[in-house]
């Protein structure tokens, strides 16, 4: 074998859709190493189970720790059951409020169910936060606490922002990026994957694996996923998200309904197809070899069988199918009474239809144009200040609902 090559072919696999690599270097000796002496490298992943469903955002993590698994690496699923307790305050404007230890392991129980959907079990382990953590003593958790300063934490963009505001700040929010860099100490990382939102964390992992004496681990970042509108994370709140154990014609559809830009994003982020056949579809697709919509039913087709089956993909294929292929053109709904009408009396900003249909902000509404999810008649409007006059021809889609603007 030509590891060198090898190390070059593993780098492009590896750095697929990848926001931060710290540090390059360091992980093709890393990568180097392994080779040589056949010990594969320990990759690690955090997942607090603050939620008892993982949605696709979720994922975007897991398919990369598959991509190791593949390069013949092995992975460790880290259930945070100790750290779910105190809540990651990354993001965060207040005090999250705090985690019973009831709903912790009702929450870990359905992320294993959930994580074999992706990751391969003979290159998997699970391990749980909690069994080095309820033994540490009060002495051990202050020499912990010791290594690193308050100032260091307030670096972190969320601390230092309430603390400027004089937003209250609990001391046992310091301890969650601590625990978490513990966790790679224990664990003996090789590597730690993350959110983007989650760098300061994993930097705080280095650090305290050289204090450790230990050889720091690499910090891989994942860009954090659009939800169904095309610009906001894709998140329960938000109403945005796809979840893994939603029925198949959820799925389907629910990915059916993204734009053709959204859906080269999530075919990079959550497809297993080869870097070669992702160029490959690009390219006919901006040849006019291949058609968006059959890509994107490919798609849809290869997450619904991840987390389903293959007949379970076929059945929603062909309920999709059935439900939209005798769906009338825009011009039609103008006049059709099942399509929701929206009344005006006077020209109206788009953003304030928008803000009212949805019934969302107005600040939302206009992040939802420039985003590219609103269109009039098939014409994508990316004008904020885009006045509206009702008229038969004003039939307005946001996402994947339809309304008609009427005069009333």
């Amino acid at each position: 074998m030509d590891k060198k090559r090898e190390v070059k072919r593993q780098m492009e696999i590896i750095g697929r859709g990848t926001v931060d690599l710290i540090s390059s270097e360091e992980l093709e000796k890393k990568l180097f190493r392994s080779l040589e002496s056949g010990e594969p490298l320990r990759v690690k992943a955090g997942f607090d189970p603050t939620a008892p469903d993982l949605h696709l955002g979720h994922t975007v993590l897991m398919q990369k720790m598959r991509h190791f698994q593949d390069l013949g690496h092995q992975v460790i699923f880290l259930i945070g059951d100790f750290t779910g307790m105190i809540g990651d305050p990354t993001g965060r404007s207040e005090t999250r409020k705090a985690l019973t230890i009831e709903q912790v392991q009702k929450n870990a129980v359905t992320y294993q169910e959930q994580t074999f959907k992706i990751l391969d079990p003979d290159r998997t382990e699970i391990d749980f936060n909690s069994r080095w953590m309820t033994k540490m003593s009060a002495q051990g958790l202050t020499e912990l606490a010791a290594l690193y300063s308050v100032a260091r934490m307030l670096e972190r963009d969320d601390f230092r922002k309430r603390y400027t505001e004089q937003k209250h700040i609990s001391i046992h929010e310091f301890l969650y990026p601590l625990i978490q860099g513990y966790d790679s100490v224990e664990l003996k990382a090789d590597i730690e994957l993350g959110g983007t939102d989650q760098k300061f964390n994993l930097l705080v992992g280095r650090d305290l694996q050289r204090a450790y004496g230990q050889e720091p681990q690499i910090v891989i970042t994942m860009p954090l996923l659009e939800g169904t509108d095309g610009f906001k994370k894709m998140s329960k709140t938000y109403d945005n998200y796809i979840g893994v154990t939603e029925p198949a014609g959820e799925i389907y559809g629910k990915i059916m309904s993204i734009s053709d830009e959204l859906m080269l994003r999530y075919y990079e982020l959550l497809s297993s197809i080869s870097l070669s056949e992702m160029e490959r579809l690009k390219q006919d697709m901006e040849d006019g070899k291949a058609h968006p919509m059959e890509a994107k039913r490919a798609l849809a087709r290869e997450i619904v069988t991840r987390y389903h089956d293959e007949k379970s993909a076929g059945e929603a294929e062909e309920q999709f199918n059935r439900r939209f292929s005798d769906r009338k053109p825009l011009e039609e709904m103008a006049d059709d009474k099942s399509v929701d009408a929206f009344k005006i009396s006077e020209p109206m900003p788009l953003f304030k239809i928008v803000a009212e249909f949805r019934g969302v902000s107005s600040s939302e509404a206009i992040r939802m144009i420039k985003g590219g999810a609103v269109k009039i008649m098939d014409e994508k409007i990316t004008d904020t200040q885009y006045m509206v006059t009702s008229g038969r021809d004003k039939v307005i889609k946001v996402g994947k609902r339809f309304f008609r603007v009427v005069e009333g």
